[in-house]
């Protein structure tokens, strides 16, 4: 197994948070370190148009050591989506009341999945490929 996936889709959130670059970027700098992750780069934030004007918003992603975690807000719907995809357990629960609490949405839908059902199971292996893909994304930014 590869790790968990959590996605969160959040309703009825407050649309001043969601149209708020800072705001943003905020959420995705903090989150890691609090869900006890490990941030290998700052949060990449930024405001984008819609083809329809009420589809605009800020979308968001920080590169973890684990993996990543992505934000996409449509403030004018008072929606957000979250993900968080790690190659480490975290407590699901925790991480969802966090962001919920983060956004102030009224309700929300979880999906929570393990991927890489094929994932190479041998733990040395495993980190000799996290690390090669480490730096290839680390490179990649540069």
């Amino acid at each position: 197994m590869f790790g968990p996936h959590l996605t969160l889709d959040l309703y009825g959130c407050n649309k001043r948070k969601l149209k708020d670059v800072n705001f943003v970027y905020s959420f995705l700098d903090e989150l890691p370190e609090i869900i006890g992750m490990t941030k290998i780069m700052p949060p990449y934030t930024f405001a984008y148009n819609g083809v329809k004007p009420e589809d605009w918003g800020v979308s968001g992603i920080v590169l973890i050591a684990e993996s990543h975690i992505s934000a996409h807000t449509f403030p004018e719907k008072n929606y957000v989506s979250i993900d968080i995809f790690s190659c480490k357990e975290f407590d699901v629960e925790n991480a969802t009341e966090i962001i919920i609490s983060k956004f102030e949405a009224k309700t929300y839908e979880k999906n929570f999945f393990m991927r890489g059902r094929h994932f190479p199971k041998d733990t040395d292996r495993v980190k000799q490929i996290m690390e090669v893909q480490r730096v290839q994304a680390q490179e990649a930014v540069v």
